[in-house]
Formats: structure tokens, sequence, C-alpha cells
């Protein structure tokens, strides 16, 4: 049987509600084996929950709950996270699920029979809120709180752990891929370094019931940790006796990804198990070490890593409820490399969006399909004769492709989405330098038939390589441009088999302008404004007038000053950033120009501006300026102008226009 792409997340704990973290990496491994289903692959995705263990059964005591009730009534929030955020998993795994259960109780008496498990008497920290022994030294240099441990002197069983540290060490070492990024790959090879102590693997129940029992030994259960890693094993199909068909085409598997807090549990614990069980199972049963452990960074907010009891975390809900699903999908992929640490801010995921999503994808896709509408018949033109302008083209996305595949197959998403961002980016620049309105204007009906189809094409690239990130939002587009719900897996084979890139459109389709994919936001959606100013009127007041310095008293001037206005006065004046796509003189004026300036809106707007002295209209092509968006309009001359430039410069003429660098059009001006 061909091997199957397996992608594991961690079992996420079910006390608590999901947060970004847990959606962070659950996307990732989403986009992963979207990814490779796209390119003809077989993947599969497991995911799931974790159930037993001391919080559980303390959180269901509280409640008055069995521990599985508990888990039963918890766990329907984290299979709804997945389902709004559009997770396509292949196994949902709970610890508390049968078949998990036998395979940890078969895999504990395998490894007990060939003496791997031992019962000895152990004396400890132990700390409470992770369940698990520490040594002296963590306690000494003040790793642990100090209120959450208790000191244990009990009997339990133990994995001979220590057994595999340097086989465990050897396959690291052979196998540089094994850890990834390699700063953390490093971070486990000086913790091997070390003594390797044996691994305690159980609890005793009458301190701790809620786990699966010990098969040779009732009065224990199993700690948490070794049940629950062997989730990975159970979800495959594996059993350390009884295997199922196929098994070993879903494990090893190629990419299991994980918080970097995590990572001593995968790298050591979980892979010595795997060692252990490689030497005592049958050959059809043996389990391989997986291909990559991939160990990603934290979301923080104000530098603190989101967590619970700082009150730091934020709500995936809110996110999707406010922008839509792919666009909290893109944001999570494309803000950070993945395996680094990424800062939050709901303004950073605002500017994200209306730069990447409502700029320049939606911009693009705007410009093609309305311009093909309104002068082309609102079909898929000809390609017509294509020149070095369109050629360009052709060669940045033969980069883009061969950049995002390679980005995407090591799980680099933010370089595979940069790589697009750049091509959108090179698509809009196009559509300026090249002005189809110009061409339309001039009756250039075959050039113009070549720059929309050239627009088109690349708008239908870069869609097959979005949608394993942006599923929804890339079907809408595929709908407008008249492809098929499988078009896009059918591109990206195409690509991958040495199709020529921006050559997939069929002449006499019909396209669809539509809603606009990505609608900007001119600022932070209400839900969101909501909760911040909720969470404001929470937080502790400002520090009283008193302690404060006393202002400073205003200079005194000679010149009267000029009467004031208020706030709401100037609140009153809108401002946006506009793209000034086209410029002509005046027929009726010589002082004025006539601007066509895209300001994010379907159509850009004409505006009349009395800067001709000063600039010629070739030169305002491109440049990024300043309007004023709700001035009411006004005839001049015989045009109307729908806006006003901001400028520099006072009775004896403009000296230069107010411009913004790096900044789409539509962008609030404050």
């Amino acid at each position: 049987m061909p091997k199957t792409y397996t992608v594991t997340t961690p079992i996420y704990y079910v006390n608590g509600r999901p947060h970004i973290g847990h959606a962070y990496t659950t996307l990732a491994a989403d986009v992963a084996c979207r990814w490779r289903r796209a390119m003809g692959e077989t993947a599969f995705l497991l995911t799931g929950t974790d159930e037993h263990g001391q919080k559980v059964l303390q959180a269901a005591e509280k409640r008055g709950l069995s521990p599985k009730a508990h888990c039963d009534d918890l766990v329907g929030d984290w299979q709804a996270m997945m389902g709004r955020l559009g997770v396509t998993y292949d196994r949902f795994l709970r610890t508390t699920d049968a078949d998990h259960e036998a395979v940890v109780s078969a895999t504990l008496q395998i490894l007990r029979d060939a003496d791997l498990i031992y019962r000895a008497e152990y004396e400890g920290w132990y700390y409470l809120p992770d369940e698990a022994f520490v040594t002296e030294k963590d306690v000494e240099e003040g790793r642990y709180d100090r209120d959450k441990l208790v000191r244990l002197t009990e009997a339990n069983w133990f994995f001979r752990m220590s057994r595999y540290q340097a086989p465990l060490i050897a396959h690291i070492e052979a196998h540089p891929d094994f850890i990834r990024p390699t700063s953390r790959r490093n971070e486990v090879l000086g913790f091997l370094r070390k003594p390797l102590e044996d691994l305690c693997i159980s609890r005793p129940r009458a301190r701790m019931s809620w786990g699966i029992p010990l098969p040779f030994d009732g009065a224990f259960v199993t700690y948490v940790w070794f049940d629950a890693l062997l989730n990975y094993l159970t979800g495959a199909g594996w059993h350390p006796v009884h295997p199922s068909p196929g098994w070993d085409a879903r494990w090893p598997a190629d990419a299991q990804l994980l918080g970097k807090d995590i990572l001593t549990t995968h790298a050591v614990y979980w892979s010595t198990m795997l060692l252990a069980l490689q030497q005592v199972c049958a050959p059809e049963a043996r389990p391989a070490l997986p291909t990559t452990l991939y160990a990603h960074g934290w979301w923080t907010v104000d530098g603190q890593k989101m967590s619970k009891s700082v009150g730091n975390t934020i709500d995936v809900d809110l996110l999707i409820q406010s922008f839509g699903r792919d666009a909290t999908r893109y944001f999570f992929l494309r803000d950070i490399p993945f395996g680094n640490d990424g800062a939050f801010s709901y303004d950073g995921f605002l500017t994200r969006y209306n730069a990447d999503l409502a700029n320049d994808l939606g911009n693009l896709a705007h410009r093609g399909l309305s311009m093909t509408t309104m002068w082309l018949g609102g079909v898929v033109p000809p390609r017509g004769a294509w020149g070095p302008a369109e050629e360009a083209l052709v060669a940045r996305a033969a980069g883009a492709w061969a950049t995002a595949r390679e980005a995407m197959d090591q799980l680099q998403f933010h370089v595979a989405l940069e790589a697009v961002a750049e091509l959108i980016r090179a698509g809009n620049k196009y559509v300026d330098t090249e002005a189809p309105w110009t061409l339309n204007k001039e009756g250039r009906v075959d050039r113009l038939q070549a720059v929309q189809r050239a627009v088109l094409e690349l708008l239908w690239f870069a869609t097959a390589i979005l949608s394993p990130v942006l599923p929804e939002k890339c079907a809408e587009l595929a709908a407008k441009l008249g492809a098929g719900p499988d078009a896009a897996p059918a591109a990206l084979r195409a690509l991958a088999a040495g199709a020529r890139p921006l050559d997939a459109l069929v002449a006499g389709t019909p396209v669809h302008l539509g809603e606009p994919t990505f609608p900007r936001h001119r600022e932070l959606p209400a839900p969101i404004a909501a909760a911040l100013d909720a969470a404001h009127a929470a937080s502790p007041p400002a520090a009283p007038a008193a302690a404060r310095p006393a202002p400073q008293e205003p200079a005194v001037t000679e010149t009267a000053p000029e009467t004031p206005i208020t706030y709401d006065d100037f609140a009153k004046i809108k401002l946006r950033t506009g793209k000034v796509v086209a410029a002509e003189k005046h027929p009726n004026a010589d002082k004025l120009l006539v601007l066509q300036v895209d300001v994010g809106e379907e159509a850009p707007r004409t505006i009349v501006a009395g800067i001709a002295s000063r600039f010629a209209a070739a030169d305002l092509v491109g440049r990024t300026v300043v309007v004023v968006v709700n001035l009411a309009p006004a005839k001049l001359r015989g045009v109307v102008s729908q806006g006003m430039l901001l400028a520099a410069g006072g009775d004896k003429g403009v000296i230069e226009l107010a411009t913004v660098a790096d900044c789409g059009p539509g962008e609030v001006v404050r």
C-alpha cells in the first residue's frame, strides 16, 4: 500500500477552552494535508483530546460530574473550534476511546513482559500542574512554583527510558530533520547529554483514580503522558499484537506538530517508547520513529505567552466572526515563520487583512473581473500576442511557484504566502503600467484583451496556490473565473507536471464580478471593538492626576492663534490613501488635471485637481496620494470631481502632493 502523508497535532488537554495556540497548530496541520491532497497524495490528519489525569478529575469533582461526563461535555468545544476553522481531520481521537485504551493496556503488558517496566519506590518533588515528578536541580534552580510542589514518597512503575538514551542521540545526529527547527534540535541534544532517568509511568489509584488501569497491577493507573503519547499509534491503526491492516501506510508520521513547551516529552519520552517497541514487537508491528517532530513557537500578547491564568488569551471565534474563517486561517500562517514566536495584536491582524487580502488580492480580483465585465463582454478574452511585460509576469509566476511548492513541502507557510503576495503585488503594478482603462478609451481592443487575459490568468494562478489556506474564498474566486470546485487541485498538479504558468484559462469562459471577496475594513470590526472596550473598562484605573507631573504652560507668542476646532470637527473629515491609476489634462482648463484615483472602492474616483502647473499627468500615475473622500462632489469646468487631494503649498501654488509609501489604496489616514 502506498505511503500516506500523515500529520498529527498534539491531543489537546480537554480542560479549558481552545485559544489561538491550539488553532495555530491545527490549522498548520490542516493546510499541510490540504496541500498534499491537492498535489495528488493521500493525506491523514490526526488530532483529538487528552482526557485523563488529575486536573480532569479535580475539575469534574468540582462540577459534581463523573470524569467521563465532564469530558463528554467539554470535547464538543474542541470539535466545534475545528469545524469553524474548516479543519478537515481524518480522525478525532479521544483518549477515552475504547480502541485507545486497548492499545495502552496491550503496550504496557508487552513492555512489562520484556522487563522494560519495573516497580520501585520513589521519593521526590511532584509538580501538581504538570502531574509529574521533577528533579531536585530543577527545584533548586527555581523552575517551578514552590506552592505547587509536594514531596512524595510512593511505590510506582517505571519505564526503562535511560536504556535508550544513546540510541536516541544517535538517531537525532543521523537524521538532521528529525527535530525542527534546528534550535530545538540542539536543545534536545543538550538535554540528552545529561544522565537520563527512567520514567515513572503510573499513579496510585488511591491518590489519582482517573486513568487507564495497569493491566498487571490494578492498584495503579497509567501516567497521563504515557497514555496520551500512544494516541498517535492508535490513530494510525496500530496495536502491539494485532495491528490493523494498512496501519503502516499511515505510520511513521511525516510531521508531528507540537508547541515548543512539549518538545521534551515528544523528543525524549515518545521517541524512547518507540525505540523500545521496535525491540519487543513482532516485525509486522514495529513502529518507526516519526520523520519530523516540528516544534512551533508561541503567540504572545505584550511579550507574554497567551495564558488563561494571565487573562490574555485571544478569542478565535471573535476573529472568525469579525474577519471570516479564511482571513483567520491566512493570518496565522502568514505573519511568522513556523517555528518562531509571534506577537499578536488586533491592529496587526487588521493591517495584514487589508494589505494582503483586501487591497492586493481583492484589488487584483476586482480589476481583472470588473474591467473584463465592463469592456470585454464578461468572458475570458483570447490570449492574443503577449509581449515582454506578459512574459515577465510568466517568469515571476514560475519563480513564485517554485518557491511556494518547496516552502509548503517544508511547512514554511509564510515563505509560500509571501511568494504569492509578491506576485499579486507585481500583478497590480502591471495593471497600473499597462493601464487597461486607457487601452479601452483608445479602442486598442487586441492589447486590452491581452492585458486582461494576463490579469485573469495571474488571479487564477494565485487562487490555485492559496486554495489550501483559503479554501472557502478561493472556491468563490474559482467560481467567478468560471472554474469548477476541483479545478484548483488540477491546476496545481498540472504545474507540478511542468505546465507553463499563466496558461490555464479557456477563452470564452464567462466570468462574474460578484461581491468583493475580501471587503475592506476601515477600522476594527464592531465585535472586536466592543470586546476591547469591555477589557479596557475592566482594567485597573489610571494613576490619579495628583501623581502625574503638572502640565507645562504653553509658550507665549506674538501671533494671535487661529480659531481652534474641536476633535469632532476634525473627525468629520475622512481621509484615505488613493492610487492614481490614470491622469490627463482637463479638456477645458489648462491649470486642471483629471485623475482616476483608486481609493479602495468598486471603481476609481474622478478627481479634478489644480496641479497642472506643477505636475505632468504622466508623472502622477502610480503615486499613492491622500484623498478627502467625503467632500461633496463638485463640477469643475464641466467635469464632476469626487474628492480632493492633500497638497503642500500656499497662495503661490502647489509645491508637492501629500503621498504615502508602502501602502495600498483605501487605507484610513489618521
